[in-house]
């Protein structure tokens, strides 16, 4: 194991802040001292408590993880936040803004704010986001919050990474029912009506609130717990509702541990993981491998001029790399 990898490994096990900076920054980068580092500390994660928070574009789903943060403060339990942020598909750079709104924590030392670039990737979360929690995990922070970017309806990655999932929704955005119906429905573990002052947020409500109770009595979907989707109405801004959702985020994560879903959505998160790098390993060495292959890369250009189907060429790319691995 490098020497450096191993350094940081320890120092961040210890807690100190810098060394997880520089792991994580290592594991965005894809620098193979990140993954020496996971190795290492891999056995000492599985205790953090993971809470999504995702939501169409507007939703205030910053303020509410501000709002979240402090609460989790003045309760005495270390949080560290992972904010995702789009990153230009021009320059692959991103504002990475949520670390200046969530400022006032920045002296304290039971907080880490981390922001991540998407880089690309669908789905609200950056590629590092699951490798950033390990990291916060090992340090032995109690809860992380992940703030994705604002998504639609199929893009839900952080229920594959989060043991409780808010979906903050605010009244007036449009149809917002349809925005939660298809993928969020089955992925929110609380729905959060932010800006519950606005007008239409009473409706927004009840509409909501009959939407999941019917959901629930259909059984359309398995359940790892039996649950009833909470419908909550908060005013992020102004920290109003903070107690209720607290308390419905406590009796989620209680009601997991008593069913034994808890250790169950971990196992989910870790093959979920797994399955993610071998597409993206895969991925990378078959471009490589197209690129210095002359039989591959008639193939593509084959494609390119018309003369092949896209679907009989991964069929014959495939079985060339499968052949040769």
């Amino acid at each position: 194991m490098n020497q450096g990898a191993a350094d940081i490994a320890a120092r961040l096990m210890a807690g100190e802040t810098a060394a997880g900076a520089r792991a994580i920054r290592w594991l965005d980068d894809r620098d193979p001292r990140g993954s020496e580092v996971l190795a290492a500390i891999y056995p000492h994660t599985g205790r953090i408590h993971v809470v999504g928070v995702t939501g169409p574009p507007g939703a205030g789903k910053s303020t509410m993880t501000d709002m979240l943060l402090t609460e989790l403060r003045v309760r005495g339990k270390s949080v560290a936040v992972i904010a995702i942020d789009p990153s230009s598909p021009f320059t692959g750079g991103a504002i990475l803004g949520d670390r200046v709104r969530m400022a006032r924590h920045a002296l304290d030392s039971g907080v880490f704010i981390r922001s991540l670039g998407t880089r690309g990737q669908a789905g609200g979360l950056s590629r590092s986001t699951h490798d950033a929690a390990l990291i916060f995990d090992a340090m032995g922070f109690d809860v992380v919050i992940v703030e994705t970017v604002g998504v639609g309806q199929d893009e839900i990655d952080v229920v594959n990474l989060a043991h409780t999932t808010l979906i903050a929704v605010v009244p007036g955005l449009g149809d917002e029912i349809q925005a939660v119906k298809a993928g969020l429905m089955e992925a929110g573990d609380v729905f959060v009506v932010n800006k519950a002052d606005r007008d239409g947020a009473h409706a927004l409500m009840a509409e909501l609130r009959f939407s999941v109770h019917l959901h629930y009595t259909s059984g359309a979907q398995p359940k790892d717990l039996d649950w009833e989707v909470p419908v909550l109405a908060v005013q992020a801004a102004n920290d109003v509702g903070i107690d209720e959702l607290m308390a419905q985020i406590l009796r989620h994560r209680a009601g997991l541990e008593q069913a034994g879903a808890l250790d169950a959505r971990r196992q989910a998160r870790r093959r979920a993981e797994l399955e993610a790098l071998l597409v993206e390993e895969f991925t990378t060495q078959l471009t490589a491998r197209v690129q210095t292959d002359p039989a591959l890369s008639a193939t593509i250009e084959a494609v390119t001029a018309g003369r092949l189907d896209p679907y009989s060429a991964v069929s014959r790319i495939l079985a060339e790399a499968l052949k040769r691995s």
